[in-house]
C-alpha cells in the first residue's frame, strides 16, 4: 500500500511517496499512545554536530502500521541529496545508537509506528563543498549574535546545503545548539545576519522580527545606472515565489504585498553606467528587492535569475547585494540596536 508521509527537519519540508507494509504484531503499547493530535511534538533528540533532527510523521492511511525500520530506510533512500555511505548498516547503526526516536524514546527497528504518530533521526549529510570563507562576527552578548554572512552561504540547512550554511557552523563554533536565526538572507545575498543565542528570549526577538515596521533593514545593490531612479522611489507590488519556482512573480493585477524605497543612488567611480543603489524593504518577500530591481529595468548585477535563470544558476555566488545594516528597538533592554556591514563595493 502506498502511503504519504511528511518530513520536516532544518526546514526542510516536502511530500514523499513511501511503500509502506502491513506488518503483524509489533508494540501495542507504542501504538495506542501513537493514535495522537497532527500538532508539532517536541523532538526527543537534541542537536547534533550543528543539525537538527529531522521528522517524519506516519500518514493517516497507514491503519495497520508500519515498522520504523522500513520507515527509516525509504526516507533516507529517496533523500535527493543522499551520502553514498548511507545505506543498510549505516541506518542499523542509528538505531543501536539510539538516534531514531519517538516522544517515547529510542526506537527498535520493528517497532511499529500508527497514524499521526512522529518520528525523529539524524541525516548523514552528502558531501559539500566548503565555501572557503565563514560568517564574521561583529556582535554578541548573551542574547544576540550578529555577523557579516558571505555570500553563497544559506541562512539555514536546505537541500543540499546541510553543513556549509550559517546557522550550522555558528552552532559549532559557539558551542551553542540553541542558535536561531531571528530572520533569513538569500543564499546569494552577503551581510547582517542576527541569530538568537538564549531560548528564553527567542519568542521576544521572534516576534519582533515577525511585525512590518519594526525592524529597519537597508541593503544595497550594484546595477546600471538609471537617472529616472531616484531617493524617494518607491516600487510596490503583490508578490508570491511558490515551491518549486525559481523566480518570484510580481503584478499589479492583486492588492499589494510588496513595498521597496529606493534611499540613494550613487554612481560609481571607475565604473561607468554602473551605480550603487541603496535599498530599504518595508515588507520581506522572498526576492523582493531582486525582483522589484528587475522589474524596475535595472536587475541587480550578477543575478542569476533575473531577468532569466541561468544555467547553474543555484552555483552561482557573484550577486551583488547585501543586507548593509539592521536597526531596531532591543525588545528586552529596551536599548536602540544598530548592526552595520562593511561595505564591499
Amino acid at each position: 500500500m502506498a502511503h504519504r508521509i511528511a518530513r520536516d527537519g532544518d526546514q526542510d519540508r516536502e511530500k514523499v511517496e513511501s511503500q509502506g507494509e502491513s506488518v503483524p504484531g509489533g508494540d501495542s503499547t507504542r501504538g495506542m499512545r501513537s493514535r495522537r493530535s497532527r500538532r508539532l511534538q517536541r523532538s526527543p533528540l537534541g542537536v547534533r554536530n550543528g543539525l537538527n533532527p529531522t521528522r517524519v510523521r506516519i500518514p493517516e492511511s497507514a491503519v495497520d502500521g508500519m515498522r520504523a525500520f522500513d520507515v527509516l530506510t525509504h526516507m533516507i533512500s529517496t533523500q535527493r541529496h543522499r551520502h553514498p555511505d548511507d545505506g543498510e548498516q549505516a541506518i542499523m547503526q542509528r538505531f543501536h545508537e539510539g538516534l531514531v526516536a519517538t516522544v517515547d524514546g529510542p526506537c527498535e527497528p520493528d517497532d511499529l509506528l500508527f497514524p499521526g504518530q512522529d518520528l525523529w533521526f539524524y541525516r548523514m549529510p552528502a558531501p559539500e563543498t566548503p565555501l572557503g570563507e565563514e560568517c564574521c562576527v561583529l556582535f554578541s552578548d548573551e542574547h544576540l549574535l550578529v555577523v557579516d554572512k558571505p555570500a553563497g552561504m544559506a541562512t539555514m540547512p536546505r537541500g543540499r546545503h546541510q553543513t556549509q550554511t550559517a546557522l550550522v557552523q555558528l552552532r559549532m563554533k559557539t558551542s551553542n545548539p540553541d542558535l536561531v536565526p531571528a530572520h533569513r538572507l538569500d543564499r546569494l545575498t552577503s551581510g547582517i545576519l542576527v541569530f538568537i543565542a538564549n531560548p528564553a528570549v527567542r519568542g521576544a526577538y521572534q516576534s519582533l522580527f515577525s511585525k512590518p515596521g519594526l525592524v529597519r533593514k537597508t541593503y544595497e545593490a550594484l546595477a546600471a545606472h538609471d537617472p529616472r531612479i531616484s531617493a524617494g522611489t518607491r516600487w510596490s507590488s503583490f508578490m508570491e515565489k511558490k515551491v518549486g519556482d525559481l523566480q518570484a512573480r510580481s503584478t499589479d493585477t492583486q492588492p499589494h504585498n510588496a513595498l521597496t524605497e529606493v534611499l540613494a543612488v550613487e554612481p560609481l567611480p571607475g565604473k561607468p553606467g554602473m551605480a550603487r543603489y541603496s535599498l530599504r524593504p518595508y515588507t520581506g518577500k522572498t526576492h523582493q528587492l531582486r525582483r522589484h530591481m528587475n522589474d524596475a529595468g535595472v536587475p541587480i548585477l550578477g543575478d542569476p535569475l533575473y531577468p532569466v535563470v541561468l544555467p547553474e544558476a543555484e552555483d552561482d555566488t557573484t550577486l551583488h547585494l547585501m543586507s548593509r545594516s539592521i536597526s531596531f528597538i532591543d525588545p528586552i533592554s529596551g536599548e536602540e540596536r544598530f548592526f552595520e556591514a562593511p561595505r564591499r563595493w
